[in-house]
C-alpha cells in the first residue's frame, strides 16, 4: 500500500519543483522528502528525472500524479456524500438517457445556482446502464425508458414524451415519397423510433430500412444539426427536439396517431431518498410542466 504521506510529499515536490521548497512546505527535512520518494520509486520504478534546474516526470511519475489527483477527487466526493442530509449541501448523482437529460440539465444548473453547496453529477447513458448504476449505488437517481422489474428498485412514472418526425423547416411532407426524397438521419435509437412512429403514420409502406440514410450520429445533441441544414429528417423524442438550439431551422410534422414513450424514475428501494434528491425532484416537477406524469 502506498502511504498517504509519501503521496503528499510526491505531489508537493512536483508542484514546487525542488526538494528544498517541498521540505519547507511540508515541514520536513530534505532527507525525509528524499526517503519518501525512494520508497515510492522502490515500488513503482523511476518517477523523476533530476535535471540540473528542474524535475521532470517519467511516465510512471505522470501515472502516479494522476492517481493522487483521482484519490483526492474520490475523497472529496465521499465527504460530500457523507455530509448531513441537507437539501442545499453535498452531492446529487443521477443518470439519464440523452433526451430527458438534455431537458433537465439546464434546470439542474439553475438549482445549483440557487443552492451553490450542491455538487451535481449527471451522466447520460442507455437504460441498461442506468439500471446498473442505480443498483450499484453509483447514482442515487436514474431515469429509464423501460420499466425494470428488479425488487431492489423503487420505480415510478416520471414523464411521458412523444416521438416526433422532425424535418428541415422548408421541407414539404405529404406522404412517404417525400421522406424518401429527403432521406433519414440515423442515430443509435433511430431505427427503433422511426419504425414505431412511421409504421403508424404511413401504414403499408416498406419501412425505415428502405429509406436512404443521409447520415448518422451517436450524440443526442447533434442529431438535428444535419436536419437543420436540410440534409435529411429524423425521428426522436420531444425533449431532444425542444433542447435544440436552432428551432427556426426545423419543423415537426404533426399527425396521428401519437407514439408516447414513458420515462421511469428509479432509486434503491431499501432506503429513502436524500433531502437533496427530494429537492431536485420537486424542482424538476415544477419546471417540466405538462410532460410530467400525474
Amino acid at each position: 500500500m502506498l502511504q498517504p504521506q509519501w503521496l503528499r510529499t510526491f505531489e508537493a515536490l512536483v508542484e514546487l519543483g525542488n526538494f528544498t521548497r517541498a521540505a519547507e512546505h511540508l515541514d520536513l527535512t530534505q532527507a525525509a522528502v528524499s526517503q519518501h520518494i525512494k520508497h515510492l520509486e522502490r515500488r513503482l520504478g523511476p518517477l523523476l528525472l533530476r535535471q540540473s534546474r528542474k524535475l521532470e516526470l517519467t511516465p510512471a511519475g505522470h501515472a502516479l500524479l494522476d492517481y493522487r489527483r483521482e484519490m483526492q477527487a474520490a475523497e472529496q466526493r465521499l465527504e460530500q456524500r457523507l455530509a448531513g442530509d441537507d437539501a442545499s449541501q453535498g452531492e446529487l448523482s443521477l443518470i439519464t438517457p440523452g433526451s430527458i437529460g438534455l431537458a433537465i440539465y439546464p434546470h439542474l444548473l439553475a438549482l445549483q445556482h440557487e443552492a451553490p453547496g450542491l455538487s451535481i453529477r449527471h451522466r447520460f447513458a442507455p437504460t441498461a446502464e442506468v439500471i446498473e448504476a442505480v443498483l450499484e449505488n453509483r447514482a442515487e437517481l436514474g431515469l429509464a425508458t423501460q420499466r425494470p422489474e428488479d425488487p431492489r428498485l423503487a420505480v415510478s412514472l416520471f414523464a411521458r414524451e412523444p416521438l416526433e418526425l422532425v424535418v428541415p423547416a422548408a421541407a414539404k411532407v405529404d406522404g412517404w415519397e417525400d421522406l424518401v426524397r429527403i432521406g433519414f438521419i440515423d442515430h443509435p435509437d433511430g431505427h427503433d423510433m422511426a419504425t414505431r412512429l412511421l409504421s403508424r403514420r404511413f401504414p403499408g409502406h416498406p419501412g425505415v430500412r428502405h429509406l436512404p440514410c443521409r447520415g448518422f450520429t451517436n450524440q443526442i445533441g447533434l442529431i438535428l444539426a444535419p436536419v437543420a441544414q436540410g440534409l435529411g429528417f429524423s425521428v426522436l423524442p420531444r425533449f431532444a427536439r425542444e433542447a435544440f438550439g436552432a428551432p427556426e431551422a426545423i419543423r415537426v410534422v404533426d399527425g396521428a396517431p401519437e407514439v408516447m414513450d414513458s420515462l421511469w424514475l428509479l432509486h434503491r428501494a431499501e432506503w429513502p431518498l436524500s433531502a437533496r434528491a427530494d429537492r431536485a425532484l420537486e424542482w424538476l416537477t415544477a419546471r417540466l410542466g405538462s410532460a410530467r406524469a400525474g
